[in-house]
């Protein structure tokens, strides 16, 4: 018997169908959407985040100061000739350019004669103890009471002459520290004061003269060398200081990263930023006067790509300043 279906159910069963086939696309867009997702969080998690290579040292607490450099020649702090008594040639000389006198030495004899008229060898003596620094007088030269046969340096008393540039003679004081440096002994400090100023400024140079007194116990200083000379402005004792490499400064504000410990992992390092106020700045070196304190470890290279809160690796903890 052949059954033979009305439009209506034909139409039906087709609705349904449809329908069927709808709800497969969209099982099916579900299924993929899920891949997908999970394709998603796998290249999440594959992500790192970045870790940045940095050295770092530690703000110490210690001193700085402020100075002016110059330099200028080593003289005889004080100085005195030696004169013959009477007009005559010099017929000896009893002592040498770098030699030591005690006063009363002698130091030449002169022979006052005449043609004609004989007369006693004059001596010449040393009128201070001291070194001979210059000796003009020569054997068989004639000399005057106004030539000197030589120069003496007291013993010890030496200086330094310095000309100070105008911008820097409001930083300059009688009694002031300095620190003196020489290539004849490279890598040791000598010490003198500030002891005379000069009471006008050259209009020519536009440099006032500043002498300088030098401690010379081992007597390693002689008149004549060149001195490098600091003179000390400001000394500030016990304070923070860092190597300026390590500050930032961006959209007016200056500031530093500081090392930490990941609150999420102790094994990690991270960086905090953290604004400071500098103090004075002296060969590289910057006094904090707000915004570190001491022994706190900091980033002095690599910084500048860094962020709050990056990961660090540390290649190399520098010695601090000073060790």
């Amino acid at each position: 018997m052949i059954k033979i279906f009305s439009h209506r159910q034909t139409g039906s069963k087709a609705g349904l169908i449809f329908l069927l086939l709808i709800i497969s696309a969209l099982c099916g867009c579900e299924q993929v959407k899920g891949i997908f997702n999970k394709k998603d969080a796998a290249k999440e998690s594959a992500i790192e985040v970045p870790v940045f290579a940095v050295n770092t040292t530690l703000a110490i607490q210690g001193q700085i100061q402020d100075y002016i450099a110059l330099s200028g020649d080593i003289w005889a702090g004080s100085t005195v000739d030696a004169y013959s008594d009477a007009i005559g040639k010099i017929t000896r000389i009893f002592v040498a350019v770098g030699g030591r006198v005690t006063r009363g030495d002698p130091i030449a004899t002169v022979d006052p004669s005449r043609p004609g008229m004989t007369f006693r060898e004059s001596t010449v003596s040393a009128p201070i103890s001291g070194t001979i620094v210059a000796l003009p007088a020569q054997v068989g030269m004639t000399i005057s009471q106004a030539v000197p046969l030589a120069r003496i340096a007291s013993r010890g008393a030496l200086e330094i002459r310095l000309n100070v540039a105008e911008r820097f003679i409001s930083r300059i004081a009688l009694n002031q520290p300095c620190e003196i440096t020489l290539d004849a002994w490279p890598g040791e400090i000598f010490r003198g004061t500030i002891s005379e100023i000069s009471p006008t400024v050259d209009p020519a140079s536009r440099t006032m003269e500043v002498r300088i007194n030098v401690v010379n116990a081992d007597s390693k200083l002689k008149p004549g060398m060149f001195a490098k000379v600091r003179v000390i402005t400001e000394r500030k004792n016990n304070i923070v200081k860092i190597p300026a490499s390590a500050v930032i400064s961006r959209f007016g504000e200056q500031y530093v990263y500081i090392i930490e410990k990941d609150p999420q992992d102790p094994n990690i390092n991270i960086v905090k930023k953290r604004v400071i106020t500098p103090g004075i700045l002296i060969d590289s070196v910057m006094e904090i006067t707000k915004g570190l304190t001491v022994n706190e470890e900091l980033v002095i290279r690599g910084q500048t790509l860094l962020d709050d809160g990056s990961r660090v690796n540390i290649i190399e903890r520098v010695m601090p300043l000073g060790e």
